[in-house]
Formats: structure tokens, C-alpha cells, sequence
């Protein structure tokens, strides 16, 4: 979570919100990482989940990420969620609850979805103070900003 955490500090200096990812393989590996380049990219799916992600498949050469652990600062919203258990991804690990858009256990609970023929097994609230604390800046410095200052 280390390193996730690094990840959403950079974005949080890039003006993006401030989550970072990685997915790791069987053994512990790091084999894909993100953060969250929407802003940079002009991409509404540029989430650091979806990044790290796309850059874990391109490394092992394949879609199917079986066995493998997202590790993500914040609870991953519905894309991500679905997008988790399209790749096949077998856990994920998330510091910070999102109790606005969360998939994973807060508003919804789509990867443990029984009905699914893909779960995921969660552990959550890992660093979830270091977590929250980055978003905490982010919004905050956005509210302080005159409403013409926003995009």
C-alpha cells in the first residue's frame, strides 16, 4: 500500500484525485501500477485502477489476471469493480472507503456478488488514514478555490 499511496500523491500534485493502484502478481510482484490520469489524459475511464490494470495485462501478455491483487488507496467505484472481475482479478486490497461511489462493500457490494460467476475476495481499510488524509487535501484545497477557478 506503500507504493499505492506514492502513486496518489503524484496524482495529487498533478491536480488529479489523488488515488493510486497496483496490481500484483501470485507472488507479490508488482506487475502493472497507476494512478488516476483522467485530467491528463482527457479519458473518464483513466481510473488508477483501470491504468494499473491495462499495464498488469500488457506485462504478463494477458487479459486474465487470475490470482493476482489490486491494491488501491480507495475503494474502487462501479467501473472499477466491474472491471476488477472482468480481468479475473482474485483480490483486492483498498485503503479508504468511498461511501459516495464505492463497489466494493459501501453502496454496493459488486465483487462478492453471489449472482456473478466471477467474486473477489476484499480486504479493506488498509492505510485507510493515510488514504483519506490525500483526499481530504485534495477536496479541501478545491473547495477553497472561487467557484471560477474550477473546471
Amino acid at each position: 500500500m506503500t507504493r499505492a499511496l506514492d502513486l496518489a500523491s503524484a496524482a495529487l500534485e498533478a491536480g488529479e484525485v489523488p488515488v493510486g493502484a497496483l496490481v500484483l502478481d501470485p507472488d507479490g510482484g508488482v506487475i502493472g501500477e497507476g494512478r488516476n490520469l483522467r485530467e491528463a489524459d482527457h479519458d473518464p475511464t483513466a481510473h488508477a485502477e483501470v491504468v494499473a490494470m491495462r499495464r498488469a495485462a500488457d506485462a504478463i501478455g494477458s487479459w486474465n489476471l487470475t490470482g493476482c491483487t489490486l491494491v488501491v488507496t480507495l475503494e474502487p467505484c462501479l467501473m472499477c469493480a466491474g472491471a476488477l472481475l472482468q480481468a479475473h482479478l482474485s483480490r483486492v486490497v483498498f485503503g479508504a472507503w468511498d461511501d459516495k461511489a464505492g463497489a466494493v462493500g459501501s453502496m454496493y457490494d459488486v465483487v462478492r456478488d453471489r449472482r456473478l460467476p466471477v467474486r473477489a475476495e476484499v480486504v479493506a481499510g488498509v492505510c485507510a488514514d493515510d488514504s483519506a488524509a490525500l483526499l481530504r487535501r485534495f477536496f479541501d484545497s478545491r473547495r477553497d478555490r472561487p467557484a471560477s477557478a474550477h473546471r
